[in-house]
């Protein structure tokens, strides 16, 4: 009646209902949770977007002012100050101690960015922290690596969405590369996996599985030697992370646009003076307007190109049939290349990728993927440029501390103040 009485259509009001008005009637647990709330919030900006926009829009007609947006943010103190104490150090030298209290005040550390020395001692903190890094994988995976190489990391929980095989996919498409030519300029890389899937996930562990596979071929092939290494850490945990997040170059946040919330790992990797490569999904919206657009690497299809591809009939076989890289690496999947004893164990990746029509757009974003990689192989090259790009992307970290989350939770949902701005309290007489 209250909806009727402010002028909402039947059809609105049958998409808003509490109950899916169909032959088995369920409770819509989502639409339950908009009407009992005061405040309902995404968290990045984009995310927010599409909650308005798409997943409950009727809802936001009806009360604009009831969903908002709270960026996520990382706890600082963990994740540099105690996980990177070298760097943070060498910044509390040049900009004092105050960041450590409120990031937003690291961005005093930008007017050093292109200083000899700081470069000098910023590369120095980051060799140390990939030997440490390259110990640990010694360790823990048998594998040797180089700290001179490019460390191009991607961890994260596993799944299609966030696309770890389409890395994987790149991987092979360059290994073949520097099989046919064994004496290419290729810019030496350590691309490191981690992460744990859920139990009943069957093609994540799949994909984990391949990316083992994959590695045990690469890594023994005395082509390849030490210009690509690919290592799958297992046992994904925090202590783990405090080695990985200070010793990346490169930081991998390739989901499908549209179905990333928002991400922390890739506020993590910025902290740490990583740069990102990654598509316009999540949070990284939000890290490419702070870092600049220079200091990032951005491609693939966008939510909107994405909705058109779908309603021209985006078909996967199209993009193997007519694409020699994309068919050769499928290819070798499935002609059991990397799993010459376990024969048609990735059948199903394959599968989903073909007959399933590649729901998450591998195919549609790989070429785009492969140019950008490309030009990072290119500006790792530039040793002071890329050192500049790193300390910029420390600097201009400051939005995504979780302090100033938590403020603007307090401030615009919960209605509580800091003890800060509490009045001082009276001693009884």
């Amino acid at each position: 009646d209250a909806m009727r009485a402010s002028g909402v259509s039947d059809e609105a009001m049958a998409r808003m209902s509490l109950i899916e008005e169909g032959p088995v009637k369920r409770v819509r647990m989502a639409n339950l949770a908009v009407v009992g709330s005061r405040a309902v919030n995404g968290v990045a900006a984009l995310h927010t977007d599409i909650i308005r926009d798409q997943i409950f829009n009727d809802f936001h007609r009806v009360w604009p002012a009831r969903i908002q947006n709270k960026t996520n943010g990382i706890t600082h103190r963990r994740w540099m100050v105690a996980a990177n104490p070298e760097l943070s150090n060498l910044i509390t030298a040049r900009i004092g101690r105050d960041w450590m209290r409120d990031l937003e005040r690291i961005r005093a550390l930008e007017e050093f960015a292109e200083d000899p020395q700081l470069q000098a001692d910023w590369r120095a903190v980051r060799r140390k922290n990939k030997e440490l890094l390259a110990r640990m994988i010694m360790f823990e995976t048998g594998v040797r690596v180089s700290p001179d190489s490019l460390f191009d990391v991607q961890i994260k929980r596993i799944h299609e969405y966030k696309r770890q095989h389409l890395n994987l996919l790149r991987l092979i498409a360059d290994y073949q590369m520097m099989k046919r030519n064994p004496s290419v300029d290729y810019t030496p890389r350590t691309v490191i996996f981690a992460g744990k899937a859920a139990p009943g996930y069957h093609r994540a562990k799949a994909i984990i599985k391949l990316i083992n596979s994959v590695a045990q071929v690469v890594n023994h092939d005395r082509d390849v030697a030490d210009r690509l290494k690919i290592v799958f850490l297992p046992n994904y945990r925090v202590s783990l992370a405090e080695r990985l997040f200070p010793a990346s170059d490169l930081s991998e946040q390739i989901s499908t646009a549209g179905m990333e919330a928002s991400g922390t790992g890739n506020m993590k990797f910025m902290l740490n003076g990583a740069l990102t490569v990654g598509t316009l999904d999540g949070a990284n919206v939000e890290i490419m307007e702070e870092a600049g657009e220079e200091n990032i690497y951005i491609f693939g299809h966008t939510v909107e190109q994405i909705a058109e591809l779908h309603r021209n009939g985006y078909d996967s076989m199209s993009y193997y049939r007519e694409n020699s890289t994309i068919r050769h690496v499928i290819d070798a999947v499935r002609g059991n290349y990397f799993n010459r004893d376990e024969p048609d164990i990735f059948h199903e990746l394959v599968n989903v990728l073909l007959e399933g029509n590649d729901y998450y757009l591998l195919f549609a974003d790989f070429e785009m993927y492969r140019d950008v990689q490309k030009r990072i192989s290119a500006d790792f090259r530039d040793v002071a440029g890329w050192t500049r790009k790193s300390i910029l992307n420390s600097a201009r970290s400051g939005k995504f501390s979780s302090d100033r989350t938590i403020l603007e939770y307090a401030r615009d949902i919960w209605d509580v103040r800091s003890v800060e701005q509490r009045p001082p309290r009276v001693a009884a007489l």
